[in-house]
Parts: structure tokens; C-alpha cells; sequence
């Protein structure tokens, strides 16, 4: 469908506009905080999922932030007079952010919803009007043009992402802009693209009105809107990587076949990295009978590139299936066209001989050296933000690739804060069967180690040498210390490795 049958958007021309309308709105407290506040918890993580009915009920009263929230969250028509008290209602109307209806009030022609910066900053995400969530209503059923707002992947990828100050930044089929508004922050050019020429529009608006710097905005699929010559030091992307059969809704579905898109933007994404520049991406892929899943993501990462690979969940095709017919609202119309939906998205399966599909983050990082692939399932909870903890495993791959085991043994190492030692073993039983590590920070990472492991880890403080620790635990425990400093190097190497722990510099 094209942008026609989409209803018409603010200028994005008049930046004086945005500027009045965001001051207007911070000094109403429109503001995450703020809505938090009126709405009370229950109601605003309903309005996460798209449910405006606890939010309606919150804002009956007539205060100047009760009738922002019906005006521009829940796209309820307010009086003209009413609004015209703390926002600039005639330049709004002429440059498209309000519309007119009836003889006396007015609505709002694009979602307008709080976003909460990492730093404290008030942000806005512009989207389609009902579109703050993705997917959650089924609105891909209305329109294949629409612009979504900000979805738990969206955050997901925010707070995986590396942030370093850079010199450029690269948003992969930018949606909403949210991607590009985190960008800003840190990198002082920040280039945007898409698909989808409404999207970009969208984009403009979200920073214009975020208060951010404007982005080099650029149509296109994937990376074909850029030169040749083009490097960023960090490039981002949420792309559209539902695996379907048919690209009906352009926010989800890339249009290829597969898992083959997200697999061309991983393969694509190494000539376009400075030297250390990462590239961060959420993303689908197939799980095929008789091939090994994390064979075939090793496959996808481009020469050069060090990779570390997390897949957080797996779902077979029959759930697959089920959720992205959800979220399209399939499951709400005719239920034989839902029916040979089904059946097609399971026709295509088989067909490639997929059983299941996973999902997760994938962060290539350039270098130099000879590359380091990790492919791993992480299905746990973990503690948002993570850049930092991106970073710090591509920092100790570094310090393990130019330490062999005779350096890391003259290696000084801490243990890193917040680190359990849980004992397993039988009740009562006077030796534990195993020792854990477990991390209570990043990833929340478990690992097993032996006493020797944890004794060593647990007086690790940068005073003594690996090697001077190990010779004093085998005069502990009655063992030879040259078989001991053979042996233990591997297991230090993987409690590096993990983020257990860190080198003393």
C-alpha cells in the first residue's frame, strides 16, 4: 500500500514547531516520569501493551497532562479552547502535528509517546497513530506502510548496544528513530535508513521533537543507500527479521527468503566497520534438520570480524507461527484465512526443512587479529543495560588472544564484584559434590569449577601472581605445583573469558 492510505504527517520542516511543542510538553510534565505518576504502575505498563482502557480511566480529570495523555497517547479529540491553555494549538494544526475536527476540538495526527533517555533525558517516540507498541493490536493488518513505535526488542537492542563516544553511527532501517536518538548521545554524525520513505519522515520528527540533532537521513534497503567508501564505527540495526512466507507487513517481514536477510546484513556489515567499530543486531534463524544451529550462524559472520553470538530463545515452528499471526491480528478475522495462514507458514517450513527457529543478539566487532567466534544459548535473565558488558567480553578476548598460558600465569587478576560461591552437594555431606560461580551483574552468568577454581578465585585481589596463587594452593593441598600450573591455566582462561575475572592493569 503506499503512504497515501496512511493519514498525512507533521512537517518535518519546522524544527521552531517541534521546539515550541516540546516545551510546552515538558512543562506539563509529559514526561515518562510524569505519566508514571498519573497513571500509577498498572495502567501505564498497560499502555506497553497496547491497553488503554486503565489509562482512560486515570485521566478523566482536566488538567493540562490528563488531556495531553487522551490527546496524543490515546488519540482522544479534546477541546480546542482546553489545549490552546498550554500548547501552541495554531502553529501545531498548520504544520500538521493537530488536526481539526468538528467545531471545537481538535486530534492528534501522530502517537506521541514519553521515552525516558539513559541518562534522566525526557525523549519522544513519534509512530503511527495507535502504533506506540509493535505489533501488540494487530495493526500490521491495517496497513504494510505503518511505523511502529518501541517494542521490547527495540530496548533490547538499546540496551545491548555499545556506547562509546564515536565519530559515526549507523541505524539500519531506523522504524521510529529509536535506534538514531540513542546514537546521538554519543556519536557526533549519525546516518539513519530505510525502506520505507514514512519511516524517515518519522525518524525526523522523533529527534526534532526529542530535542536531539538532526541524522543523515537515507532511503533504501540495507546498506545500498550508502557509498562505497562508507565506514561507521558503529553500525545498529532492528531489522524486519520475521521469518514468513510472503512479505505482507513491511515492519516485520524483510522479504526474503528465510533467515536470509538477517544473514546479509551480518555478511554485509564487516566492510563497513572502521578498525574496532562494532556492528549489534537482533535477529532470527532457522534451526534445519541435520545442520548444526551455531555452525550455520559461524557461517554468517564476515572475514575480520571477532562475533559473539547469544541465542535467548527457541521456539518451534508451530509457536512461531502462532505468535507472528497474533501479532499481525490474523487470529481475529476470518478463521479459514487464519487457517491457510497457518498452513502456508508451516508449507514454507517444511519445505526448508525447519524445525525451529531462535532468536537473539549478534555484535561483530573489526579487528586486526585472528577472529574469535562465540556462539552460545543464554536463555536466563540478564541486567539491562549490557553495553558495557559487550564491551568489557570483546576487552578480555583481547587480553586472552595476546596472553598465552605462560603470560596469563605471570598475570595479576580480581575477582569481579558481585560474585557468589554456592557449594553442591547432599545434605550433610562433608566435601560439596561441585562449586558454582555465579554472577548477581550482567549476564548472570553460572559456572561450574573445581576447588582448586574457586579457591584460586577467591584470592584474587591483583596483589599476587597467577602462578605465585597456584604454587601456594599446591602446597596446600599436597600437590605437585608444576602439574598444578599445567593443568589450571584453561580454567582461568574460561573464568577470563566469562567476566569472572578481570585482569589487575
Amino acid at each position: 500500500m503506499s503512504d497515501a492510505t496512511l493519514s498525512p504527517l507533521p512537517s518535518a520542516d519546522r524544527p521552531d514547531v517541534a521546539a515550541r511543542l516540546r516545551e510546552a510538553l515538558l512543562a506539563a510534565s509529559f514526561t515518562a516520569d510524569g505519566l508514571l505518576d498519573l497513571l500509577g504502575a498498572p495502567a501505564y505498563a498497560a499502555l506497553a501493551r497496547s491497553e488503554t482502557v486503565p489509562a482512560l480511566r486515570a485521566t478523566r480529570g482536566d488538567t493540562p497532562l490528563e488531556t495531553l495523555v487522551r490527546l496524543l497517547l490515546l488519540q482522544q479529540p479534546v477541546p480546542h479552547a482546553r489545549v490552546e491553555e498550554f500548547l501552541p494549538v495554531h502553529a501545531c494544526v498548520e504544520s500538521g502535528w493537530l488536526a481539526r475536527v468538528g467545531a471545537d476540538e481538535v486530534t492528534a495526527t501522530v502517537d506521541v509517546r514519553p521515552y525516558g533517555g539513559p541518562d534522566g533525558e525526557d525523549w519522544f517516540i513519534v509512530s503511527d497513530l495507535g502504533c506506540a507498541v509493535g505489533g501488540a493490536g494487530g495493526i500490521g493488518s491495517r496497513d504494510e506502510g505503518v511505523v511502529l513505535g518501541v517494542g521490547g526488542a527495540s530496548t533490547t537492542l538499546a540496551g545491548i548496544t555499545v556506547r562509546t563516544p564515536v565519530s559515526s553511527a549507523l541505524d539500519l532501517g531506523t522504524g521510529s528513530g529509536i535506534q538514531a536518538l540513542h546514537a546521538a548521545r554519543h556519536a557526533t554524525r549519525v546516518t539513519a535508513t530505510d525502506l520505507n520513505p514514512r519511516a524517515l519522515h518519522i525518524t525526523a520528527l522523533t529527534l526534532a521533537l526529542s530535542g536531539a540533532p538532526a541524522a543523515d537521513l537515507r532511503e533504501g534497503s540495507l546498506f545500498e543507500p550508502l557509498r562505497h567508501d562508507e565506514r561507521y564505527d558503529l553500525v545498529v540495526s532492528n531489522p524486519p527479521f520475521v521469518i514468513s512466507p510472503g512479505a505482507r507487513l513491511t515492519y516485520r517481514d524483510g522479504g526474503m527468503g528465510g533467515d536470509d536477510l538477517c544473514r546479509s546484513l551480518v555478511q554485509g556489515a564487516g566492510e563497513r566497520l572502521t578498525e574496532g567499530g562494532f556492528a549489534q543486531f537482533l535477529a532470527n534463524w532457522q534451526h534445519v534438520e541435520g545442520e548444526d544451529w551455531q555452525d550455520r550462524l559461524r557461517s554468517w559472520v564476515p572475514r575480520g570480524c571477532d562475533a559473539w553470538i547469544v541465542q535467548r530463545e527457541v521456539q518451534d515452528v508451530t509457536q512461531y507461527a502462532e505468535l507472528w499471526l497474533r501479532d499481525a491480528g490474523d487470529h481475529r478475522g476470518d478463521p479459514a484465512e487464519y487457517q491457510a495462514r497457518y498452513d502456508a507458514w508451516l508449507d514454507e517450513f517444511e519445505a526448508r526443512k525447519v524445525k525451529a527457529v531462535g532468536f537473539g543478539w549478534i555484535t561483530l566487532r573489526r579487528t586486526a587479529a585472528e577472529p574469535v567466534i562465540t556462539v552460545e544459548e543464554w536463555p536466563h535473565p540478564v541486567e539491562q543495560p549490557l553495553g558495557d558488558t559487550v564491551r568489557a567480553h570483546f576487552d578480555r578476548l583481547d587480553y586472552l588472544r595476546a596472553h598465552d598460558d605462560a603470560a596469563l600465569l605471570a598475570g595479576h587478576f580480581r575477582l569481579a564484584g558481585e560474585i557468589v560461591q554456592e557449594q553442591v552437594g547432599m545434605p550433610g555431606a562433608e566435601d560439596p559434590e561441585h562449586v558454582v560461580l555465579r554472577q548477581h551483574r550482567g549476564m548472570r552468568r553460572a559456572t561450574k569449577v573445581d576447588t582448586v577454581g574457586a579457591g584460586f578465585a577467591g584470592v584474587c585481589d591483583g596483589s599476587l601472581s597467577a602462578g605465585r596463587i597456584l604454587d601456594a594452593i599446591a602446597q596446600l593441598v599436597g600437590e605437585d605445583p608444576v602439574s598444578l600450573r599445567d593443568r589450571t591455566p584453561a580454567q582461568i582462561r574460561l573464568l577470563v573469558e566469562q567476566g569472572f575475572l578481570e585482569p589487575a592493569h
